[in-house]
């Protein structure tokens, strides 16, 4: 389950260094001659395409199903990017192709962050979701240094025309190696009953539970005084989630915007300014420069894995106000040092890797946050929406700190830039301290009451 869903991240971490490495070739008269204007905004047309898609198909994973949801959020993504490779010039009739293949691989990304993360949360042990979770969404990164390493042999050693066209072919050739995998994972349990299909949730129920007992294992007797009477419902629109969210559950939305809207900006803000500063501040050969993208992404691959587990031992609470306060404070320490010229292309990567190794499992816990504290009738669409909203705030990180850098001319701007990314995750820090909800081991029904339950047991309302 972890290897056919987790690639959801892997691709979209392989997808957009990709398509940043690429994007300066396709400005050759080689390839498809592409002014800067018309390069930019194929990052903008594929971050709107997952905004679209993560609302859109967001919206079907509550009322479809999990299982059909992952399935077809991968198909359309295949799609998108296979066809992208077939783009044949500079046109408009060949832009529009371009722009709308990459909204259309962009829509399925956006789709399988909400579908995956229920899917991930609602079939792992209480015990293990947390680390399973960030872990998970921690592979972004080993996508990032996959793309890396395929675009620096791609577009070195081969044909440049060919060797951007196979760039875009890298993602769904992963893709269809796990294709078959998701197709015979079980439909979520939780979801199954919410629909009234109670008879195939107590057969997947079964089936896990089988193998479980095959492999040695003995499982627990179930405690009666955790039932749940559920009363299937009606799917939810996003007017009423919106309801939901904000009325009953408004400290909960708080947290969870909060959470996914700081580590956006922090992460577009760095990520996409990289090679920027490395070549105006440090001087740094621009076909050089993505290869210090492969320690930066190391040390963000590091943190979820390492420090993963320590969301379901030590707490939700302390180990997400601890990564956010400490990244920042850890960045603003870099930033004095910057302003100060102490830093070097290979100091300033060490330091990023530093700082991303805990901002990393920070970022990665804000959407474990937002899909395990709200109820399981609108988990798909609450992670939609937070990512829906969390994207919007992170595309200005990119522009705003575009303009910091300039040229490279004053590092006095870049120095309060970096400040300001600092207070933006002690923001996230501080808000985890006071609204977080303590959800380590816990049943995802302890951590938030489905609508359709009928019993007496209390609902979340924070």
């Amino acid at each position: 389950m972890i290897l056919a869903l987790g690639t959801a991240w892997v691709l979209d971490g392989l997808e957009i260094t990709i398509a940043s490495a690429i994007g300066p070739v396709l400005q050759e008269e080689e390839t498809l001659h592409l002014s800067s204007t018309a390069v930019g905004a194929i990052a903008t047309v594929y971050l709107l395409g997952e905004v679209f898609g993560a609302l859109f198909f967001g919206r079907l994973s509550d009322k479809l199903g999990r299982k059909n949801l992952f399935i077809v959020t991968l198909g359309v993504y295949l799609a998108g990017n296979a066809l992208t490779a077939l783009t044949w010039g500079n046109d408009a009739l060949a832009l529009t192709f371009l722009y709308l293949t990459r909204f259309i691989a962009g829509a399925g990304i956006g789709g399988e962050y909400a579908a995956i993360n229920s899917a991930i949360d609602e079939m792992m042990p209480a015990k293990y979701r947390g680390r399973v979770d960030i872990g998970v969404n921690g592979t972004y990164w080993g996508g990032a240094v996959l793309g890396t390493l395929g675009t620096f042999v791609l577009l070195d050693h081969m044909d440049l025309n060919l060797g951007w066209r196979l760039g875009f072919l890298i993602g769904p050739i992963i893709g269809l190696c796990i294709w078959n995998l998701r197709r015979h994972l079980p439909e979520s349990p939780r979801w199954l009953i919410m629909h009234g299909r109670e008879a195939e949730a107590e057969t997947n129920i079964r089936q896990i539970e089988e193998a479980v007992e095959a492999s040695g294992q003995t499982l627990a007797p179930l405690d009666e005084s955790k039932a749940i009477e559920i009363r299937p419902t009606e799917s939810h629109g996003y007017l009423s989630l919106v309801r939901v969210l904000f009325k009953q559950l408004p400290q909960r939305s708080i947290l969870g915007a909060t959470l996914m809207i700081t580590q956006s900006f922090l992460y577009n803000a760095i990520f996409f300014t990289y090679t920027l500063v490395l070549t105006n501040f440090y001087g740094v050969d621009e076909t050089k420069a993505p290869l210090y993208l492969i320690a930066f992404a190391v040390g963000n691959l590091a943190g979820p894995l390492i420090l993963g587990h320590l969301f379901d031992v030590v707490g939700r609470r302390k180990m997400i106000s601890g990564t956010y306060l400490l990244s920042a404070v850890l960045l603003a320490i870099s930033a004095v040092m910057f302003n100060a010229g102490i830093l070097n292309a290979m100091t300033q990567t060490i330091a990023w890797c530093i700082i991303f190794f805990f901002a990393s499992a920070g970022a990665s816990s804000a959407y474990l946050t937002v899909s395990e504290i709200f109820p399981l009738e609108i988990r798909a669409q609450a992670i939609a929406v937070f990512f829906a909203i969390a994207q919007c705030f992170g595309a200005i990180g990119p522009v705003f700190y575009g303009w910091l850098i300039g040229e490279g001319e004053d590092p006095g701007k870049l120095f309060i830039g970096y400040l300001i990314g600092a207070a933006v995750m002690a923001i996230g820090g501080v808000v985890e301290i006071f609204l977080g909800v303590d959800a380590e081991g816990k049943s995802l029904e302890d951590v938030a009451t489905p609508l359709s339950a009928v019993t007496s047991r209390p609902r979340a309302t924070g």
